[in-house]
């Protein structure tokens, strides 16, 4: 046999192998690692995604938490783990949209170490005191932070949060000191036990806690009033007109995920936004809606919220650290 064939014949023998890896995908369990702590808003649609997924598909998929260092963690895992489908990043805006802002030498790139298989869910902010805060309103928030020298603190859990704190503080005129935790539980818990004078949280986690009284909310961030919590203003409405934001989260693979892997399960994850189950699911959570972006769409809207919150550091003030 001439040669010169060879590599021809080499090219024909591999490209049946690699057309055809989604073919028995998945044959064995499925991680899907979240940035945030049991029992946070995405850890709970992490759960309620992967679920369905294993109904559809036929393996497991479990949920790993790694949180810590506004979801940097997390994304090294899912980068330093193989490109072949098993571990799923549940991705947010904090780490793929604010991170590049706000640090510093930042170890990955959103854009060319991940790619989107889908997005899942937007939800609003919300401003939360506990039940008996002297606080009534968020007018009352920025009159004791413009009054006393010690400004007052605040919870977040991911850097998403943290820069929206310091863009409603740049918009008052204030300065509020950012506590930063790993999860949402431990924000509600301290704001209940009076350790934090607020928290800025989503709206889906803590849900349950403001409709048993236990936390009381201030204003959303959305651009109207959330449908389950109509007596709560959005901060537009309390005198800060410009002000809007939402986390949404979406579900991320290494960008040399084989092709036909990273379709097939952007083709499941399609089927279970399109049911009304998931609908039913993220109204019952409250506070969010479905954002059932495919790959391209989804990658889009990342890079127009990198850009968004670029404009949102600048006003700030913020620098990477």
């Amino acid at each position: 046999m001439n040669r010169m064939w060879l590599p021809f014949l080499a090219l024909m023998l591999i490209a049946p192998l690699a057309s055809g890896q989604a073919e028995d995908f998945p044959n064995k369990t499925v991680k899907v690692i979240v940035p945030f702590t049991a029992g946070s808003g995405s850890d709970t649609f992490a759960r309620f995604f992967g679920e369905k997924l294993s109904a559809i598909l036929g393996q497991p998929f479990v949920v790993e938490n790694r949180p810590g260092a506004s979801g940097v963690i997390s994304v090294m895992a899912v980068k330093a783990a193989p490109a072949d489908g098993y571990t799923i990043l549940l991705a947010s805006n904090s780490p793929l949209s604010v991170n590049p802002i706000v640090i510093k030498d930042l170890p990955y790139d959103p854009v060319k170490d991940l790619k989107p298989l889908s997005g899942l869910v937007r939800t609003m902010n919300v401003i939360v005191v506990v039940a008996d805060s002297k606080f009534a309103t968020l007018a009352d928030l920025v009159a004791a932070a413009k009054q006393d020298k010690a400004s007052l603190n605040a919870g977040t859990y991911s850097a998403g949060y943290y820069l929206a704190l310091a863009r409603l503080a740049a918009a008052a005129g204030v300065k509020f000191t950012n506590v930063p935790y790993k999860g949402g539980a431990q924000v509600f818990t301290d704001v209940m036990g009076k350790q934090l004078d607020f928290g800025v949280v989503d709206l889906g986690g803590v849900s349950p806690l403001l409709k048993s009284g236990k936390l009381r909310a201030l204003a959303v961030s959305g651009e109207g009033r959330s449908p389950d919590f109509p007596d709560v203003p959005t901060i537009r409405e309390s005198g800060y007109p410009d002000y809007v934001n939402y986390s949404w989260i979406s579900f991320c693979v290494r960008s040399e995920t084989p092709a036909d892997v990273s379709a097939k399960l952007t083709d499941a994850l399609q089927k279970v936004l399109a049911t009304n189950e998931a609908r039913d699911f993220v109204k019952k959570i409250g506070g969010g809606e479905l954002m059932p972006h495919a790959p391209a769409a989804m990658q889009k809207y990342q890079r127009d919220e990198l850009d968004r919150f670029r404009r949102i550091a600048a006003v700030a003030g913020i620098k990477p650290e």
